[in-house]
């Protein structure tokens, strides 16, 4: 256990009314008399609490009602680090053994011996995947060390191939993990499915390919599909959905034009495929303005649709 844990530990009894001693926390965090002696010292001189020492009850006790700890009385706080463990759990790391132990540190420092994290907080991601953690440790062991990873991987259609790739960065989109890599056989970069991977190992031999920090790959265009922008797209909302997209944010260099009744949303793009995914969630409400290749695009999935339900 912790320091900081300890701490609180022994904070919550004191403010129970305990009168807690140095044997109350050698006795629950199996530690020596003298890190229970130093444990108390930064409690009064680094954290200044108002301690004193009650002969008659054998304990530690508050002069003042008014000291906290640092975060004790800080929602915004508890909300941060109460969705650290959520983020985590809802996309796909539940079977972590990291991660339990990370809720039971967060309780253990925000509700001492009170109420769980979950009490007060819901997370859900929808369509949520499941990583094998072995493969996740893997990759974080490579960035870490800055190694190439080997690679058994399938692809969206389920074909399996061997990849040596040079990892840059982990990516967390829409609840889904990815790992942005350059990849020997494309020679290029790609984006890398943590889902898909089956298996993931660490070659020992250094990365030949870094990303820099000013590098915006990542930020340039919208979606998933990363790369140089190729277009801007433009579309119009209506309805509900003019009113929804006001306020949201798909891009950072988007340029919204809000009118009577309707929004026009503008945005760079390197790849399509999920704009338009995007715009059919909005059914009639979302019309493509420009270009014209993709709105032509669009209308192709929508007759081929309109087939499939007019059968």
């Amino acid at each position: 256990m912790s320091l900081l844990e300890r701490i609180y530990y022994f904070h919550a009894k004191i403010r129970a009314g305990r009168f807690p001693n140095t044997t109350v926390l050698i006795n629950e965090f199996e530690i020596s008399p003298a890190t229970a002696h130093r444990d108390i010292a930064y409690l009064r001189d680094r954290l200044l609490a108002p301690l004193a020492f009650h002969h008659k009850k054998n304990g530690f006790f508050y002069t003042r009602d008014d000291f906290q700890l640092p975060f004790e009385d800080s929602p915004a706080m508890t909300l941060i680090l109460g969705l650290l463990g959520n983020l985590a759990e809802e996309t796909g790391l539940a079977e972590l053994p990291e991660l339990a132990e990370i809720k039971k540190r967060l309780q253990g420092v925000l509700f001492p011996g009170q109420r769980d994290i979950g009490d007060i907080l819901h997370c859900e991601w929808v369509e949520k995947e499941r990583i094998n953690g072995t493969i996740f440790k893997s990759v974080l062991g490579a960035l870490r060390e800055q190694q190439q990873l080997q690679l058994s991987y399938r692809d969206g259609t389920g074909k399996k191939s061997q990849r040596r790739i040079d990892p840059m960065k982990l990516v967390n989109y829409q609840g889904r993990w990815y790992l942005l890599a350059w990849c020997e056989t494309r020679r290029e970069r790609r984006m890398f499915h943590l889902a898909r991977m089956e298996q993931a190992t660490l070659t020992g031999s250094q990365i030949e390919h870094a990303m820099e920090q000013d590098d915006s790959w990542l930020t340039d265009s919208f979606g998933i599909f990363k790369g140089p922008v190729v277009f801007h797209a433009t579309i119009r909302f209506t309805s509900t959905a003019a009113e929804i997209v006001r306020h949201q944010q798909w891009h950072p260099d988007q340029k919204l034009e809000a009118k009577k009744g309707e929004t026009l949303l503008s945005l760079p793009v390197a790849d399509d495929r999920e704009l338009i995914m995007k715009v059919l969630q909005f059914g009639a409400q979302a019309e493509i303005v420009a270009p014209k290749g993709l709105r032509q695009r669009l209308q192709q999935e929508i007759l081929q649709m309109s087939r499939l339900y007019n059968q």
